[in-house]
């Protein structure tokens, strides 16, 4: 917007309040004065002059027009963005993250170990349908508890999803079919992941939008430690006293992570959405099953092409997480260090979640970040695993780096989300997306599973890498036309 500057009126001139941009103005001058208070509103909306206007492009002013719309829609007030009773939230939540996130990065402890065990007669693209099942149930129940989130809080699905978690990985332990670990750790385990995930990582969304990346990141941090932890502990337990003593000391461990999580994060209650109480239970469940996604979220090209690009890479990431065990067994090394690689990929992980979160809230912005470490990500697929995955060094060097630039992927979809949608709706909206990463995930494991076969052929591995850098790559390609769609082209914090 240009702004004539020539005949600014005095200060005594312009009446602007600073507070909200819905003030009348009034032009004076010595002889008449417009006493219209309606043409006055509309002069003013169609050109309104402030100190922060003043010497600023279009491309500017729609950045932070867009931006600021939807901090102004949100809330009259202004987040707390701190305080005791904050980050006591981003505490509980980074509990609760510690067997949510943390079950997800360590996949591979599990899948390895009873590929070799239970189901070893049992081809590769059988037992990763066990997972692709898992993965595609957290998502979709992510879905039914946005709706409910918004309206009620995180209560009541935190200690439902805990108490589902736990029997499930408590059912795990004694798995020895391939429908049992379907029923047990796929279908409980997993709708329990969905229904957890979307509460802890909305309720820190409620209590900051400045530092919300920085939040986030910080909390997600904890599936970095149950993917760091876990693997080891794990490996350790197979051996001493067997898995299904192993699988039942890892459930206690979820449930002490748990039980904290539901006494702490918890949501700011006045952003909850105010809707009168229903009549009847069928006007109830109607409600919620109509609101636990809203197509009309898909025409937002936005937040569809957002909602993609986290879908394209989360799955990448879980695919090369599933399977990084035992392509390392296969090129000849040891369970140990098989293992060790996962745990080496998620310690890494703390530092890709904390640093790009600082960097996107305080100068680089949460789109540009999570568009960066994603192309690394890929880039290291292509350099590093792909043609020198059979020697050790590189192999070390390679999950180091890819646990760092990876670790923003988890971290920034929420942020990202929650940059274009409002606050009270976001909850919905981060369950929504992950309904587009359910439809994606049921085939995509089995394929890569399928692409892999019966596991011992390197170049198999080799066309997997390809298939899982490819989606990175258009994961990316899918955040940039978000951004573009944003912003437009121009290199700018967003």
């Amino acid at each position: 917007m240009e702004i004539e500057l020539q005949n600014i009126p005095a200060k005594n001139d312009w009446v602007v309040n600073k507070s909200r941009a819905y003030s009348s103005a009034y032009l004076h001058n010595e002889n008449e004065q417009i006493q219209d208070e309606s043409k006055a509103f509309t002069l003013y909306e169609q050109q309104p002059v402030t100190i922060k206007n003043l010497g600023k492009t279009d491309e500017q002013e729609t950045e932070e027009n867009f931006a600021s719309s939807l901090l102004e829609e949100d809330d009259e007030e202004s987040f707390p963005e701190g305080g005791i009773q904050a980050y006591l939230v981003v505490f509980g939540s980074f509990m609760g993250l510690i067997p949510v996130f943390g079950m997800i990065n360590s996949l591979g402890a599990i899948q390895s170990y009873i590929s070799y065990n239970q189901l070893s007669d049992v081809k590769s693209s059988t037992v990763s349908w066990i997972f692709s099942i898992f993965l595609a149930i957290s998502f979709v129940s992510c879905v039914f508890t946005g709706a409910y989130f918004d309206r009620n809080g995180g209560f009541i699905p935190m200690a439902v999803g805990s108490l589902f978690y736990v029997g499930g990985i408590m059912g795990l332990a004694n798995c020895t079919k391939v429908w049992h670990f379907i029923l047990s750790f796929a279908l409980c385990t997993g709708c329990a992941t969905g229904i957890l995930t979307t509460p802890l990582v909305s309720c820190v969304a409620t209590w900051f939008y400045k530092k919300r990346a920085l939040a986030t990141s910080i909390a997600s941090i904890g599936g970095s430690i149950g993917g760091i932890v876990f693997p080891i502990m794990l490996r350790k337990l197979y051996v001493e006293v067997g898995f299904q003593w192993a699988i039942r000391i890892l459930g206690f461990i979820c449930l002490v992570c748990l039980l904290t999580a539901v006494f702490l994060a918890k949501e700011r209650k006045n952003l909850r959405k105010k809707i009168e109480p229903f009549d009847t239970k069928w006007e109830l469940i109607k409600w919620y099953v109509s609101n636990s996604f809203n197509w009309k979220y898909f025409l937002d090209l936005k937040f569809l092409f957002a909602a993609l690009g986290a879908s394209f890479a989360e799955n990448s990431l879980t695919c090369s997480a599933t399977f990084l065990a035992s392509y390392s067994i296969l090129r000849g090394n040891s369970q140990n260090i098989s293992y060790a690689l996962i745990t080496v990929t998620n310690a890494a992980g703390i530092l890709g979640r904390y640093i790009p979160g600082y960097l996107a809230d305080k100068c680089m912005g949460r789109f540009n970040v999570v568009i960066i470490t994603i192309s690394f990500a890929a880039l290291f697929n292509f350099v590093l695993w792909l043609p020198f995955g059979g020697h050790i060094g590189c192999l070390w060097a390679y999950v180091c780096l890819y646990g760092f630039s990876s670790g923003s992927i988890l971290s920034l979809t929420p942020s990202c989300i929650g940059q274009i949608s409002k606050t009270s709706e976001f909850g919905q909206r981060y369950s929504t997306t992950y309904l587009i990463e359910a439809a994606m995930t049921l085939p995509i494991i089995p394929i890569g599973g399928a692409i892999i076969g019966d596991g011992k052929s390197v170049k198999k591995y080799n066309d997997f890498i390809v298939f899982s850098t490819m989606l990175m790559v258009t994961g990316v390609i899918c955040y940039i036309i978000s951004r573009v769609l944003c912003v437009g082209f121009a290199i700018r914090k967003f």
